[in-house]
């Protein structure tokens, strides 16, 4: 949550202005407040009104969480909130909230429980028909999506992949006739087998990799699966990876490996001549070729 050196100083969105006596008050209840995913001035107006006027602030990591509350003069307590701790915490939240307290929830960066912490909360706040306030803000999928330049009207977010290769094929399998853009968050230490992953599964689609959106160091590389693959190794990168492939296109054939995970999960369910008519006809495949490799695989 640095300030980058190349945007103005934060300070002109400063808490006093919006923690003034014209805030409207705030209603009790638990408020999903996003936070910005790198520059400190992507802050909402209504998120500084909610984190000044909340009575407690559930942070994921509350040292970053500080630096943020710093920077806008926020002086509401901070406490951990997050998924190892979750189990303890959820009933005396829940205990807090019926007693009418405002609560906030953040997470480290961006709009909490999208790959964050917070789903087991508001789960609980909704059972027991407690308010639940969407602050929107910041978003690394969404940023990603709209840099990418990559179908938007349709996209499909699986948030990380497996961190082992078969369980990563098996997920990408699963998503192969996915007709939609599809978005990963991803780490730099593992980009780079993912993507060989993804050429051998989906084939070799065109893809975009963004790193450190709305930082001082911001980019995106496009290419082929393959030519991101050979970008990676050459210049490894750093930082938090947003990964988006896109969708099928119509006359792109599956590779071998998409028809046999195909078959393997529908020819137990109708047999071998309606599996391989219904695959032939999405994966572009003759006929007789998928009939033979589903009699191989049998």
């Amino acid at each position: 949550m640095s300030i980058p050196k190349n945007s103005p100083a934060p300070q002109l969105l400063s808490g006093k202005s919006s923690n003034s006596d014209t805030a409207p008050p705030l209603s009790p209840g638990l408020y999903i407040v996003s936070t910005p995913i790198g520059n400190l001035r992507d802050i909402t107006l209504r998120a500084l009104d909610v984190l000044h006027a909340a009575q407690h602030i559930l942070a994921e990591d509350t040292r970053q969480t500080r630096k943020l509350c710093e920077v806008y003069s926020i002086a509401t307590p901070l406490s951990a909130y997050h998924d190892h701790n979750a189990a303890t915490r959820v009933p005396d939240l829940i205990e807090r909230l019926q007693a009418g307290e405002r609560i906030a929830l953040v997470s480290d960066a961006g709009t909490p429980l999208v790959s964050d912490p917070g789903f087991r909360l508001v789960r609980a706040a909704v059972e027991a028909e407690i308010d639940v306030w969407p602050i929107p803000g910041a978003s690394a999928l969404l940023a990603g999506l709209v840099k990418s330049g990559l179908p938007s009207d349709a996209f499909h977010f699986a948030g990380f992949l497996p961190p082992k290769s078969a369980a990563r094929q098996s997920a990408l399998s699963k998503l192969s006739t996915v007709q939609a853009t599809l978005v990963f968050f991803e780490t730099g230490p593992r980009i780079g087998k993912v993507l060989a992953d993804a050429a051998k599964v989906l084939g070799n689609r065109r893809c975009v990799l963004t790193r450190e959106l709305t930082k001082r160091y911001e980019e995106a590389r496009h290419g082929t699966a393959m030519e991101l693959l050979t970008s990676v190794n050459e210049t490894p990168p750093k930082g938090e990876l947003v990964l988006l492939i896109a969708p099928p296109t119509a006359d792109a054939l599956w590779s071998e490996e998409q028809v046999r995970s195909a078959l393997d999960e529908q020819i137990a369910d109708v047999g071998v001549k309606r599996a391989s008519t219904a695959i032939a006809e999405l994966s572009g495949w003759q006929k007789r070729e998928v009939y033979a490799l589903a009699l191989s695989l049998k």
